[in-house]
């Protein structure tokens, strides 16, 4: 058992949080990751990785001893929060935990490093700029974690993972740790030379909730007034996503010309327009945070009750880890996928190949409703746009002038007939 083998500083923070069992991959990842092999870690999204990693390396560092653990991640907003857990967990250790964020000021990071924290979290391309300037003690590093690893392996990613491995030592600790750190498995043995140890946990690992999985049927054109709809829905809260930035913009400003309670959370922001997006998020000020994926890993939002697709997620990946923002440790959750009739069948094989069960929902009376709602003469007739008494239709308006002109023109036609021009 993990809390047996924690020393008393790490086994009052795990008291504190109200932990009464490690996970499984908590439990699975923290002997090797203590006997200082290189890990690579696969588990559902929920299911606590990020102290999986941590307890095991906090174990292993000296106070006073510079530089000697760095965690990267994949996005500022997870950085954070993982600096925040850090914290948590440090609070009765005299260690400290240093965030390196790309787009914060550069000049408060150097100052910082110059205390010499042991602990550095940080986004991959700020990390590389500090090591090429010989900010970062990189020699002094034991142990380097890849927090979503599939992202900061693959792609231009790749290339800043690499230059940053160039400035490790050799004896250095390498842990890649993803729901879907598979994907980048070839890379993974390049960099450690096939020295590893892989442990996944996703078949085994019952730590996430039951997550229901909807599809709703509307057209392009009408998704932003769609979301406008569910927006109204009582209880509503959800982290909203766009495969785009410009189609996430576009539909924000349609919700905010109509004063909705949304908040945005995109790559093209600052650093403080995104902290301010999710805190707002976070502490009920806004219903729905639209967002691209830049929110869809490793962010752990108390209790949220679902997220929307406002379109079919670009892969598989892509949508396990947005939907991995419900259902997380136990929790109850649906995503709700908002697609087009000749989407759907797309949508259904992508489920199909995640041996994920699809169903419909829909949207009527203000209300999320699983049977389908059957409307009845009656209540078509009652949702036909009747004038009201004693007014017209703009258009019956328009009708009528024309006519009045046109009977004016052929009366004077008529009382000038027979009239002499003089």
């Amino acid at each position: 058992m993990i809390p047996d083998s924690l020393p008393v500083t790490l086994l009052k923070q795990w008291q504190k949080a109200g932990y009464e069992e490690a996970s499984l991959i908590q439990t699975k990842v923290f002997t090797p990751l203590k006997a200082k092999q290189n890990i690579v870690g696969v588990a559902p999204t929920g299911s606590g990785k990020t102290v999986a990693y941590l307890l095991p390396s906090l174990m292993q560092l000296t106070p006073g001893g510079g530089n000697q653990l760095l965690i990267l991640t994949a996005s500022q907003e997870l950085a954070m929060q993982v600096v925040e857990t850090a914290r948590f967990w440090t609070e009765e250790m005299e260690l400290k935990v240093q965030p390196l964020i790309g787009g914060a000021n550069t000049k408060r990071q150097l100052e910082k490093l110059k205390e010499k924290p042991e602990i550095l979290v940080g986004t991959a391309g700020r990390v590389l700029e500090l090591m090429k300037t010989k900010k970062i003690k990189s020699h002094q590093l034991q142990t380097v974690i890849f927090d979503e690893a599939d992202q900061l392996l693959s792609g231009q990613a790749l290339d800043i993972a690499k230059g940053i491995l160039q400035h490790l030592d050799q004896s250095c600790q390498l842990s890649f740790f993803s729901a879907t750190a598979l994907n980048v498995l070839p890379e993974i043995k390049s960099i450690t030379k096939d020295k590893f140890t892989l442990i996944d946990v996703t078949k085994e690992d019952d730590s996430q909730g039951e997550v229901t999985h909807f599809y709703l049927i509307t057209s392009k054109r009408k998704k932003a007034d769609t979301l406008r709809k569910l927006l109204h829905v009582e209880d509503f809260r959800s982290l909203i996503f766009f495969n785009e930035v410009a189609e996430l913009g576009a539909v924000a400003e349609k919700l905010q010309y109509h004063n909705l309670p949304v908040a945005t959370l995109a790559s093209d922001q600052n650093k403080m327009l995104r902290k301010t997006a999710l805190k707002a998020f976070k502490t009920g000020m806004v219903r729905g945070l639209l967002t691209t994926d830049v929110a869809a890993r490793g962010l752990d939002l108390a209790d949220l009750p679902m997220i929307v697709n406002m379109e079919v997620p670009v892969d598989n990946a892509s949508y396990l880890h947005r939907a991995g923002r419900v259902g997380r440790m136990g929790k109850k959750g649906i995503v709700i996928t908002l697609v087009a009739e000749n989407d759907l069948s797309y949508l259904k094989k992508m489920s199909k190949k995640m041996t994920l069960s699809l169903k419909e929902i829909f949207l009527y009376g203000g209300q999320l409703i699983e049977q389908k709602p059957v409307i009845n003469q009656n209540e078509k007739k009652s949702q036909i746009a009747l004038p009201e008494k004693g007014k017209k239709t703009e258009k019956l308006h328009t009708k009528e002038i024309a006519v009045k002109q046109k009977n004016k023109k052929r009366h004077k036609k008529q009382k000038n007939i027979g009239k002499r021009r003089v």
